[in-house]
């Protein structure tokens, strides 16, 4: 879902991000930029909740220089894993790739630093309060 909605605000041939596996084989995802918007300023709010396709989106968009990036900084899921499930009816989860961002960024437990910090910025504020001042 990231890559699909970051391909709207791209550039065509701009990278989205890339899957990297253990042996060091990566699938790059690039925009098509069939249907994209890349005019419109673009400011996106994160917070320490944002995570896996909402940090691809935002890695793609900060990365490329489409988005200003508002708020503090991302959970940092830059991994993909498949679920196992065990005969007890558990599960294991197995790490199959990891996330680079356009950047050559692993985001993983570090998580992506925003390019504005908010003076206010509360879990009950609005998106209006969190970027007053900042755009």
């Amino acid at each position: 879902a990231g890559v699909d909605v970051a391909k709207l605000f791209l550039p065509q041939q701009s990278r989205v991000i890339s899957e990297v596996d253990k042996s060091g084989r990566s699938i790059i995802y690039v925009a098509d930029g069939i249907g994209s918007d890349t005019v419109v300023p673009l400011y996106l709010l994160v917070d320490k909740k944002t995570a896996s396709a909402s940090e691809i989106l935002t890695a793609a968009l900060q990365d490329n220089h489409r988005a200003t990036v508002i708020g503090e900084t991302t959970f940092g899921k830059g991994r993909i894993q498949n679920v196992q499930e065990l005969q007890d009816g558990s599960g294991i989860a197995v790490t199959k790739a990891k996330y680079i961002t356009p950047d050559g960024r692993d985001i993983h437990g570090v998580g992506i630093k925003p390019n504005k910090i908010p003076k206010v910025c509360g879990p009950n504020d609005s998106a209006a309060t969190c970027i007053s001042g900042l755009i």
